[in-house]
């Protein structure tokens, strides 16, 4: 996500860096057979165990106060969606990577391959019992779309066989189990009735179009049933064994706001967008969440994820509005 906000904001620079940053923290991983975490320190340190700091009350008496994260060794299988939907953003600073880093991507698609049909935690950290997460599953298909899409960079049509059958096989799972007829949506997990914002992604990284029947009702089911009175949207709300209530989420707002321009629904995506950029401040910065009861921003701040939200779903409306501009359009 990251990644695609800083091309679509014409820094390629600033996105060819990160993407090797990223390389480099993960790439000893699948060598010794081990799975890609799902964060590393800023120096690329792997190592986030979380401790407490009892001696700080933390803002507003929230304590406790926390260094690292608790998250740090979980399982999520989205990384590898994550990593080769990086790679593709950038197919031309690909071509000056070194054989080992190629070897590390295709990789991270066979990983993906032989793992997509694990249990994780997700993408939202849930520290519970793992499940087949519909997110999961979706963005191990991208691991695996993406790869055969790359293959002539990666320089392994060897494993592009192996790669288009593993991915039909999960696209059918998806589309078996990813659906809930009594929800009317795509859910959380599979066997859930659940709603989660997640879902939205499955038109963002096209696995589904947006215009899909079933999913312009996971659209509607999130507008009308997973947003506060304002329409901010949360994430889910099922239980993620993390005491408290957390607000709504702006990047999950901006989501539906994306998919929305994507459905040709410019409208009512315009709507949401701006309804989600209101709660910057005077300085354009965002939180993680909307306070449910106010306007007061809670959560991490600034909050990249809120921010990559806003520019990723403002490039998708624009180039939605710029469509039906069009002569003949429509």
């Amino acid at each position: 996500m990251t990644l695609q906000a800083l091309w679509v904001a014409a820094c390629p620079d600033e996105a060819g860096k990160f993407f090797q940053f990223l390389a480099t923290a993960a790439a000893s991983r699948l060598s010794t057979g081990a799975e890609l975490q799902i964060m590393y320190g800023v120096g690329g340190e792997r190592d986030l165990s979380e401790r407490e700091l009892a001696h700080l009350p933390g803002w507003r008496d929230s304590n406790p106060v926390r260094v690292g994260n608790g998250a740090w060794n979980q399982r999520q299988l989205d990384v590898y969606g994550e990593l080769l939907d990086a790679a593709a953003t950038l197919p031309d600073y690909l071509n000056d990577l070194e054989p080992g880093a190629r070897e590390f991507l295709a990789d991270a698609a066979d990983t993906a391959a032989s793992r997509w049909q694990s249990r994780d935690h997700g993408i939202w950290e849930v520290r519970g019992a793992p499940r087949h997460y519909l997110h999961s599953k979706l963005m191990c298909w991208v691991a695996m779309d993406r790869a055969i899409g790359l293959v002539n960079v990666l320089d392994a049509e060897d494993r592009v066989p192996h790669w288009i059958q593993a991915r039909a096989q999960l696209a059918d799972s998806i589309r078996m189990n990813g659906w809930n007829d009594t929800a009317g949506a795509y859910t959380q997990a599979y066997g859930s009735e659940d709603l989660d914002a997640s879902a939205l992604m499955l038109a963002i990284v096209g696995f589904v179009p947006a215009d899909d029947p079933r999913m312009l009702a996971t659209i509607d089911a999130i507008e009308n049933r997973l947003t506060d009175s304002r329409g901010l949207v949360y994430r889910y709300q099922t239980a993620d064994g993390l005491a408290g209530e957390e607000g709504a989420f702006l990047l999950c707002t901006f989501w539906l706001a994306h998919a929305l321009a994507l459905s040709g629904q410019t409208r009512r995506a315009r709507t949401v967008f701006e309804r989600a950029a209101g709660f910057a401040t005077d300085l354009g910065l965002l939180a993680e969440e909307v306070a449910p009861d106010s306007s007061e921003l809670l959560g991490n701040f600034p909050q990249a994820f809120s921010h990559i939200g806003l520019v990723n779903a403002a490039w998708a409306i624009r180039t939605a509005e710029d469509r039906e501009r069009r002569p003949g359009a429509g």
